[in-house]
This record gives C-alpha cells, sequence and structure tokens, in this order.
C-alpha cells in the first residue's frame, strides 16, 4: 500500500510537470519565434521481490522470471521543437528579419555570444543593429578595408551600420562622358550659325554641378565633315564661370582639344561619307575637356563620340550627352544623403544614397550547430552552446551556405499548435486524476488496516 502511495505521488508530480511546459507553451502562443516543448514520461524505479532464475537442465524445471514492483513515473525528456520553423508574420520594418532555414542570429551583450531566432531588430542611439527586447548587438562580418565592395569573413563583431561615416557619400568630379546618337546633315540647327546645342551635366570635385555647353556645326556636311566647339560652362543659377566676379576672362583656362572656350572650332568630327559611321574626332574616337589652375575643383573629362552616326533622320538630330562611360564611371555627383538601408536574402547590408549611389555596410553573419535541440534556454528569447550541442568557432558562417536566407519585413511567430496543447493538455488532466485516486484508495486500504484493531 505504501508503495502504490509514493507511486500516486510521483505520478501527480511528473503529470505536474508536464502541465508546467504545456502552460508555458500557451502562455508563448505569440511569442516571436518561440519554439514549443513536449514532455515524455519514463517509469521510475523498480523494487525486486525476487530476481529471475534459469532453467535447470538437470530437473528440468523451467525458469522463473524475476518480480518487480514498480515505483511511479518520472520526466523522461523535455524536448524542444527547434527546428520547427514558425509561420511569417508581415510587419513591413526592414530591419525585421526571419531566417528560413536552420541557422540562428549571433548577438551579444558585450561580454558573451548568444544565439536567437528572433529577428526584431531596431538601430540604437549610436548606430548599431541591435534586438529590440533588450539591447544586444546583432553579430557579423565588417567590410574588407583593401575592398569596400567585399565583405571580409573574420570572428563576428557588432554591426555599427549608422555611424557618422555611413550617413553621407562623397562627391565626385566628372572624369567621362560620351555623346550618342543620329547626327543628321540636313537638321537646320546643325548647319547655322549657332549650331546643334548640347547640353552636358558635370560635377566638380565638391560636388557642385554645372552645364556644359557644347555644339556641334557642318563644315561640309556631304562629305560626312562636322567640327564641334565648346560655347559655355553654366553654374546652376546660370551664370558663365569662364568670366569671374570681377569681371576677368578665364575663357583660357578652359579648354576642349587645346582650343580655349568661345575660340570656335575645336575639334573635326569626321563620318564615312559612304555609310555614315563614325571615323573619330580630332582623329581618335575622344576629346579632352581640360581646366586650368583657377579651376582646382574640376577634373579633366574624356568625352567620347563614337556612339555617333551621321544618317538620316528626317532633318532631326538626335546626339546627346551622358555623364559616365559605357559602364557608368567617372560620371560625377554630388555629396549623397543616406535615403535606406536594404538588407539582402544573404545578409548583406546596403545603404542607399540621394545621388544614385549604394554601399556596403556589413553582412549579417549566422550559426549553425550540429544538434540545435541541445542549445540552452536564457530566456529573452535567447539560446547559449553547450556541450552538447556543439561549441560556436567566433565566426559563424554566411545563412546561404546552408540553403538557408533571410526575409526582411517578416519576423518568425510561434511554433506552437494550440490544438495539440488542448489535447495534450486533457490527457495530462486525465492522468493526473487517475494518480490522484491512486492516492485516494491507498489512503482508505490504509484506513482498513488500522481499524483492524477494533
Amino acid at each position: 500500500m505504501m508503495r502504490a502511495l509514493f507511486s500516486g505521488v510521483a505520478g501527480l508530480k511528473t503529470h505536474q510537470t508536464r502541465m508546467d511546459v504545456i502552460g508555458n507553451n500557451i502562455a508563448n502562443v505569440n511569442t516571436t519565434a518561440y519554439k514549443s516543448q513536449s514532455m515524455t514520461f519514463g517509469d521510475l524505479m523498480y523494487q525486486t521481490t525476487q530476481s529471475a532464475s534459469g532453467a535447470n537442465a538437470t530437473t528440468g524445471v523451467g525458469g522463473v522470471n524475476a518480480r518487480q514492483i514498480g515505483l511511479g513515473a518520472k520526466t523522461g525528456a523535455i524536448k524542444t521543437a527547434i527546428t520547427t520553423q514558425g509561420a511569417a508574420q508581415s510587419t513591413n520594418d526592414p530591419f525585421d528579419i526571419m531566417i528560413t532555414g536552420d541557422a540562428f542570429f549571433v548577438v551579444s551583450n558585450g561580454l558573451e555570444n548568444f544565439f536567437t531566432r528572433d529577428g526584431s531588430f531596431y538601430v540604437d542611439g549610436v548606430g548599431n543593429l541591435a534586438m529590440t527586447s533588450n539591447g544586444y548587438n546583432v553579430m557579423g562580418w565588417q567590410v574588407d578595408p583593401n575592398d569596400p565592395t567585399k565583405i571580409k569573413q573574420d570572428t563576428v563583431s557588432a554591426l555599427r551600420i549608422m555611424s557618422e561615416e555611413n550617413m553621407t557619400y562623397p562627391s565626385e568630379a566628372t572624369t567621362e562622358a560620351r555623346i550618342s546618337g543620329i547626327l543628321d546633315k540636313n537638321d537646320t540647327n546643325v548647319n547655322s550659325a549657332d549650331g546643334k546645342v548640347m547640353n552636358m551635366e558635370i560635377f566638380d570635385n565638391k560636388g557642385y554641378k554645372y552645364t556644359v555647353k557644347l555644339s556641334v556645326h557642318a563644315e561640309d556636311g556631304d562629305n560626312g565633315e562636322f567640327y564641334v566647339q565648346l560655347d559655355d560652362i553654366l553654374d546652376t543659377e546660370g551664370n558663365s564661370i569662364l568670366t569671374s566676379k570681377d569681371g576677368a576672362d578665364l575663357s583660357s583656362q578652359v579648354q576642349l582639344n587645346g582650343v580655349n572656350a568661345k575660340a570656335g572650332k575645336a575639334a573635326d568630327l569626321i563620318f564615312d561619307p559612304g555609310d555614315g559611321s563614325f571615323e573619330g574626332i580630332a582623329g581618335a574616337d575622344s576629346i579632352e575637356l581640360t581646366f586650368g589652375d583657377d579651376f582646382p575643383s574640376f577634373e579633366t573629362i574624356n568625352i567620347d563620340f563614337s556612339a555617333v552616326s551621321n544618317l538620316n533622320n528626317n532633318g532631326s538630330s538626335t546626339i546627346t550627352p551622358v555623364r559616365g562611360d559605357i559602364d557608368g564611371l567617372g560620371a560625377g555627383r554630388k555629396v549623397g544623403e543616406m535615403s535606406g538601408i536594404n538588407i539582402q536574402k544573404d545578409g548583406m547590408i546596403y545603404a542607399t544614397y540621394d545621388n544614385g549611389q549604394s554601399r556596403l555596410l556589413g553582412q549579417i553573419a549566422v550559426a549553425s550547430f550540429s544538434n540545435p535541440s541541445g542549445l540552452a534556454k536564457e530566456g529573452d528569447n535567447l539560446y547559449s552552446a553547450t556541450m552538447n550541442s556543439g561549441a560556436f568557432d567566433g565566426i559563424g558562417t554566411d545563412v546561404t551556405a546552408g540553403g538557408g536566407y533571410m526575409n526582411t519585413g517578416v519576423l518568425e511567430m510561434s511554433n506552437v499548435d494550440l490544438s495539440a496543447e488542448f489535447t495534450e493538455m486533457i490527457t495530462t488532466q486525465r492522468g493526473f486524476q487517475a494518480n490522484s485516486r491512486i492516492i485516494t484508495v491507498s489512503d482508505t486500504l490504509l484506513e482498513e488496516l488500522t481499524n483492524l484493531k477494533r
């Protein structure tokens, strides 16, 4: 009777533990990236009243099994469904990130690293990417100092994505330009005294914008001979920079193919008289716009004419200047202010600027474990490595290396299944009730035993 009494007590305690697990699951049904737990039972121990005996070959008597009386139940294991992906919850916040796959974000409190599936991040007061719940820094890799377009995969460190130097993108002077389109010999503008005027925007080293006024004139259009000249350069207010504030003439300081601005013919533009294809300008594919000592903020600009053709276009020329070479390099730009942050599927973080540029700021690193269910829960949606999960090497991996990826604007929801939890709750309740009956009946038997004395 006493054994049954204590078996009932052990059963009550075990079912209470199971109810604690179920209650914790239900409480965290809306916790970001929470992983549900389940509990299995194990029999506690046995009292052997008679050991097993083997068969007797001499007498022919068979063996007897052991006689063992169980002493109740215990918690066998509490498992975490850590590899079961939770559903996606849309937030439209660019700093909310969901990992698809088995990897974990690496975060740090400044002393040690932890791991989490909770991708609810924000940028703190000093520009670090951090967890919204506790301010722990999100860890990753920095930009390679020798190549700002690449990441250096080294020991993870805090990602300071909105530092002072990242908030702006430096200006750059224009060094390349190209002219493309059709030059029609019958265009009245080409044959006029002013020629076919082309306006080309350029930038100096300080990021100020100017308009270079070029013109193309017909010299012998029937034989594909034209010429180009530099007419003026204007600032954003429409004032010519070829005249100083005190009225001095600075046109000699600005030259197109070695000819001073406003000096007339600057370079011969020649086309094949047979098919109208480009043959050259001043004997080459391009000419240079140069600036003298009075214009220290400007750089020499190479202007490529090789994409121009001399064809019939119903008397209309379409030649147009564009800043930059065919790859867009050397176009020049103003100073850029940060206009947005973009986090790609591989965790690469890019800043975009209002001058059309972008900059790599870093990459979010992730950690993978051979046995993720062996991670220890630390609260605040955090895990720490244990001897059974496998160690973190301090560097981490690229999330795409294991076939995973990151999505921004969404968070991973809890993977708790309420229908399953309520079912487990019913069976746990019935099990608890049954074990309480063991105690009640055992107590009644003990009462009958004490009544034998009467």
